[in-house]
């Protein structure tokens, strides 16, 4: 089979302060993805469990090449939607997990495409060259904020609601998922992150870091860092790099275990 695939490695780490991880992930030759969950009671765990394990059910179907590129994209929202009424199903079963919920961000390859699927504050960053970008757009009250030019980035460093969410799969049936499509390159390096890395280290931090040529010393460094400074959540980082040499893998981390 030709095309392009994901060259991956991961790792899920539960910081210095939570008791339990409610960071899930999965990765494929053509799908990774990170959920961060959050809830009492283990609803984080649950939620963000569900979200993993349902997108990966729905793996073959969304990466494959027989199906059109707009007959995909649909697939694609509609599998956000369909993961945001598992998630309402299972917390209406269990009323002690009610109110949780999840975010997810996943990258899919499709053909010479690459869809990043987004909802919350998981961040997906791009490496091509020399060049970081965050390819990802926090669904946070602080990102609404800093759009509308009400507050400054150094303002939002210890703005109090810099956690808060404006979007997450939390079976409401309300959400707005973001897809946004991006042509495949050989040689891009990709980083999925829960917010345990991203709220904890600068993008130039990063970037210093993800350089390394090595994935599994550019993850155990990046987690390193955190750890240094304080690791106030779980850390969940996912390194890819774009090729064309056939991928098989299948593997959750996290709570998806």
């Amino acid at each position: 089979m030709g095309g392009f695939y994901f060259d991956s490695d991961a790792r899920s780490a539960l910081g210095l302060v939570r008791n339990g991880n409610e960071d899930s992930a999965y990765v494929s030759g053509r799908l990774i993805a990170v959920a961060d969950g959050m809830g009492g009671h283990a609803g984080g765990e649950v939620a963000s469990r569900i979200a993993i394990r349902a997108l990966q059910s729905m793996a073959a179907m969304l990466t494959d090449e027989t199906i059109d590129s707009d007959s995909t994209h649909d697939l694609l929202i509609n599998s956000l939607h369909a993961i945001d009424a598992e998630i309402g199903d299972f917390a209406r079963e269990a009323i002690e997990l009610r109110g949780m919920g999840t975010t997810l961000t996943a990258l899919v390859i499709h053909n010479d495409s690459i869809a990043l699927l987004h909802v919350g504050d998981s961040r997906c960053y791009r490496l091509r060259g020399n060049t970081i970008e965050q390819l990802s757009n926090d669904h946070t009250v602080i990102q609404e904020l800093l759009s509308q030019g009400a507050i400054t980035p150094t303002e939002a460093l210890d703005h109090p609601q810099r956690s808060v969410l404006t979007q997450a799969l939390m079976g409401e049936g309300n959400v707005v998922p973001t897809l946004q499509l991006f042509d495949a390159k050989e040689g891009d390096r990709y980083l999925l992150c829960s917010d345990g890395l991203s709220g904890v280290l600068t993008e130039k931090e990063i970037k210093l870091l993800l350089k390394k040529r090595d994935r599994t010393a550019a993850i155990q460094a990046l987690i390193d860092a955190t750890y240094i400074q304080g690791a106030p959540d779980n850390i969940t980082v996912l390194i890819a790099d774009v090729t064309r040499e056939e991928v098989i893998t299948n593997e959750f981390l996290g709570a998806a275990l």
